[in-house]
């Protein structure tokens, strides 16, 4: 099991760059007032058939080659549903994949969300031909990360080149603590 939810974002995003996705969109919402964390990852990758949809969530299905287990989603489901949540999984081969895990926020077996900051950097560094849009949202608060305006605005520097980075992950940061008030999630 993944200790924090910023993991289980991070492994679906990292099936989702596998998947030869251009686009990835990762939402973070919480509202406390119906006590709900919901995370959303959708991509524009190559999807999966019915089929796979109904067998990615077994631990002994994998369509990697290097082991023969794959616990991500598993592990991401087992949390959300241990949580008081849902999770579902719609896909479209040649369209792309959306994974909805939803928490109830004070479930005392909900895993705390970590450090998506350091999540989203480095999915933005490392795949930088792959562009992100990342919402995080807190009851009516929210701030966009849009890699395809930053890339508009950079021309073609590098998001992994040291001072984007450093701009990236400080944009991150200040803008989630603006948005939850430095409430850990």
């Amino acid at each position: 099991m993944m200790t924090e939810l910023s993991l289980n974002v991070l492994d679906v995003a990292q099936n989702s760059v596998k998947a030869g996705a251009s686009l990835i969109g990762i939402t973070v919402e919480a509202d406390t007032e119906n006590d709900r964390l919901t995370i959303v990852i959708e991509d524009n990758g190559c999807g999966m058939t019915e089929e796979q949809v109904k067998q990615v969530t077994d631990p002994f299905y994998t369509t990697r080659t290097t082991r023969k287990v794959g616990l991500g989603v598993p592990f991401f489901k087992l949390a959300a549903e241990s949580a008081g949540g849902r999770f579902g999984i719609a896909s479209e081969p040649g369209k792309g994949t959306k994974v909805t895990a939803e928490f109830r926020l004070s479930h005392i077996d909900r895993m705390p969300l970590g450090d998506m900051t350091e999540t989203i950097h480095s999915l933005v560094t490392m795949n930088v031909d792959i562009d992100f849009l990342y919402v995080y949202r807190v009851d009516k608060r929210e701030f966009t990360l849009d890699t395809r305006e930053f890339r508009e605005i950079l021309g073609g520097v590098p998001f992994n080149m040291p001072e984007v980075s450093g701009y990236i992950r400080d944009y991150l940061s200040e803008n989630k603590a603006e948005t939850d008030g430095g409430v850990i999630l």
